[in-house]
């Protein structure tokens, strides 16, 4: 599932990803990432990634998403402390945003000061 975290703001938004996601959770991304696009135009975004597993159906919505917003996407921080994650943000570069990088979880606050920085 995701949770919208409070430390997001403008155009700058970010989830804690946790338990299963599955690819009714991005149904619900969606109409938000859409609603915020409207509003401010490009966005940047944070992924906290504290989940379990992820349905196949989610991995196909991942794709998509990426897919669909990758040109609106300015900034994404991946944050974790696995090494799949920090590979999956070199892809991020290519495939779900303008740039990505990858933050280690004691870095959440470094991640939030990177997306905010001009």
């Amino acid at each position: 599932m995701f949770e919208k975290l409070s430390g997001s703001s403008g155009n700058v938004i970010g989830y804690k990803a946790s338990g299963k996601v599955t690819g009714a959770d991005y149904d619900k991304l969606e109409p938000e990432v859409d609603e915020l696009l409207k509003r401010e135009g490009n966005i940047r975004m944070l992924f906290d990634m504290e989940f379990d597993s992820m349905t196949v159906k989610a991995m196909e919505s991942d794709l998509a998403f990426g897919h669909k917003y990758h040109n609106n996407i300015d900034k994404l921080a991946i944050v974790g402390d696995k090494r799949w994650e920090e590979w999956m943000t070199s892809m991020a570069n290519k495939l779900f945003a303008h740039e990505a990088k990858h933050f280690h979880t004691a870095d959440m606050d470094a991640a939030w000061a990177w997306l905010r920085e001009n």
